[in-house]
C-alpha cells in the first residue's frame, strides 16, 4: 500500500501550510510615454519605452482582413 497519514490534519495546520499560496495582483504603474499599464522595472509592451527612452521597436500587428 502507498503511504497513509497517521493522523488528521487539522484545519490549523492546514491553513497554515497553505498560507503562503495566496494569489498575489500585480503592481502596475502608468507608462510615462503612452499612459498604458505596465509592471515596474520594465519596458511597456504597447510603445518599447523605459525611462523615457525607447528600448524595444514594437512592430503593430497585422490586419486580418489584408
Amino acid at each position: 500500500m502507498g503511504a497513509l497519514p497517521k493522523q488528521k490534519v487539522s484545519r490549523a495546520a492546514q491553513g497554515r501550510r497553505r498560507a503562503h499560496q495566496a494569489l498575489v495582483i500585480p503592481k502596475l504603474v502608468t507608462c510615462s510615454n503612452c499612459g498604458g499599464k505596465r509592471v515596474p522595472h520594465s519596458v511597456c509592451n504597447i510603445c518599447g519605452y523605459y525611462k523615457d527612452e525607447q528600448v524595444v521597436e514594437i512592430r503593430q500587428k497585422a490586419d486580418k482582413n489584408q
